[in-house]
């Protein structure tokens, strides 16, 4: 979950879901941008060729050994610029007819900032868990602690902080004076745009090893 826009939010969390499947856990991952939805990108999928099987609901597509669900399934690509009411309807929608069967964990999306999207999976999914995302401009500092005000205020468990693009270790020193965890920081790579959409070359970069480690690490420290 980010406040801010273009911190890698969605490329961390699709290499977090990629990474959970090859240690062997079962894996969903949902898309939560009904506007921008680009996990699908990451993953290297023609929306327009992906299709569902309807069994007690939707039954998600397997992705790369990822149960996956994105707007993208029923747009085809499509823009679907939905607002307000009609986002809550949406997103009612998907949980409702989605067949997920027995996941160990559900990788969610989130779309940038803090909107309708995000008070839904407050009120609809139990055990709700995030990981906050941020680079370490001034701006995004800001972001990240309100954000943290925000979750802790809506009683949410915040499984850390990953601070993206970054050399050293900027917001270290605020996850220990709000009590939250640093989960460490991942360099910016000029590189790895090519490895997007390609899944054994993202295999290879850096930002996969430390989403790797980093998942390792949680599983150890945390009840997840």
């Amino acid at each position: 979950m980010s406040n801010k826009g273009g911190v890698g939010k969605t490329v961390l969390s699709t290499i977090t879901a990629l990474s959970l499947v090859d240690k062997q856990y079962k894996t969903g991952l949902l898309d939560l941008d009904f506007v921008n939805p680009s996990t699908h990108v990451v993953l290297g999928v023609d929306p327009s060729k992906l299709v569902f099987e309807e069994e007690k609901g939707i039954k998600p597509p397997v992705i790369h050994g990822i149960e996956y669900i994105s707007i993208t399934l029923f747009t085809k690509g499509a823009l679907a610029p939905l607002r307000g009411e009609a986002l809550n309807e949406v997103f009612a929608e998907i949980l409702s007819i989605t067949n997920w069967g027995e996941l160990d964990y559900l990788i969610i999306d989130t779309p940038p900032g803090f909107s309708d999207e995000h008070l839904d999976l407050i009120n609809y999914i139990d055990k709700l868990e995030v990981i906050i995302v941020s680079t370490p401009s001034s701006l995004s500092i800001r972001s990240v602690e309100n954000l943290i005000d925000l979750m802790k205020n809506h009683g949410v468990r915040i499984n850390g902080l990953i601070e993206n693009m970054s050399s050293n270790s900027s917001l270290k020193q605020l996850c220990l004076s709000r009590g939250i965890r640093y989960l460490g920081n991942i360099p910016y790579d000029p590189g790895f745009e090519n490895s997007i959409g390609f899944i054994n070359e993202l295999k290879e970069t850096i930002v996969w090893r430390k989403v790797s480690a980093i998942v390792d690490y949680l599983s150890k420290v945390t009840n997840i």
